[in-house]
């Protein structure tokens, strides 16, 4: 999730659509109501949970430049990729 002055907020969930959804009307307290990280800009997919605490837990570790690396390799112009979870 980002916001619009790109602040980056890195989490895991077993639903994604719904927590995005909680994420983007402020439904959630914390740090993505707080920062306003309303966009969804970048997102895995993995087979089960472990595996995506462990790859949560080593991008949270990693640099700003390395994260917007990671989100520009995959969205370019960091368009809320929200609606096309939605089709």
């Amino acid at each position: 999730m980002a916001s619009l002055s790109g602040t980056i907020y890195i989490g895991v969930s077993s639903n994604l659509i719904k927590r995005v959804y909680q994420h983007r009307n402020d439904l959630v307290a914390g740090f993505t109501k707080k920062y306003k990280c309303h966009k969804l800009v970048y997102f895995e997919k993995y087979g089960d949970i472990n595996t995506a605490i462990k790859r949560e837990k080593q991008l949270k570790k990693w640099s700003r430049k390395k994260k917007e690396s990671l989100i520009n390799n995959f969205n370019p112009i960091w368009k809320d990729l929200y609606d096309d979870l939605l089709e």
